[in-house]
């Protein structure tokens, strides 16, 4: 199965931030258990490589990527330490262009038409809308994927289990991103059984 294929049945990419590294294994592994076997941490901590590195290890069967990549050099280094995707929030030509060269899946953050065709130009079928609340959400994807035929949308900014099912029913989203699933006190309480039960809630809300 390919990397877009395991975020599609995932439903949700959880956008996740860590402060700790040790919150890496047991937040993939309770997401897991709720049936989202993927997870986007986030480079907005200092210590995201080496929680990327910890569930890359220890965690085959979570699928993990580097969200808020934001250079080549964050890039090089989530791939180095384990990541199998790559996602930004905006589109960065030397960041698309580096994992398309070393054949990692990336999604950068496109929310308009020459950001489209510039991913577009480069093969990718697939990018961010972020934040989708503020871009316009459904609408906007919907008047954006009209004359891009076959691209497909991550959202994330906005989505949660109460809307997740009017997103997935529409033809151009691939998945939803969000950190609804995953919330950042959560982790740090150490509540992991929550987790769990919001992974379940979100994919219900969409599969039944």
């Amino acid at each position: 199965m390919t990397v877009l294929e395991r975020l599609r049945n995932s439903v949700v990419v959880p956008v996740v931030v860590l402060d700790r590294v040790e919150d890496a294994i047991p937040t993939a592994n309770a997401m897991a258990a709720g049936g989202v076997d993927t997870m986007e941490i986030t480079f907005r901590t200092a210590c995201a490589p080496e929680a990327i590195r910890a569930v890359a290890d220890n965690c085959p069967h979570v699928l993990v990527g580097a969200g808020t990549i934001i250079n080549v050099e964050q890039a090089k280094l989530a791939v180095q330490m384990g990541a199998k995707f790559i996602v930004s929030p905006g589109y960065s030509e030397e960041v698309v262009r580096w994992c398309v060269e070393n054949n990692i899946p990336v999604a950068p953050g496109c929310v308009t038409p020459t950001e489209i065709m510039a991913a577009l130009s480069h093969g990718l079928t697939m990018v961010k809308f972020f934040p989708a609340n503020v871009y316009g959400g459904l609408n906007a994807m919907k008047n954006l994927a009209a004359p891009f035929v076959g691209l497909k949308f991550l959202p994330t900014g906005g989505v949660n289990t109460a809307n997740i099912k009017e997103y997935w029913d529409a033809p151009f989203i691939h998945a939803v991103g969000g950190s609804w699933v995953c919330p950042k006190a959560e982790i740090a309480a150490g509540n992991f059984e929550k987790i769990t039960q919001l992974c379940i809630e979100a994919r219900a809300a969409v599969l039944g």
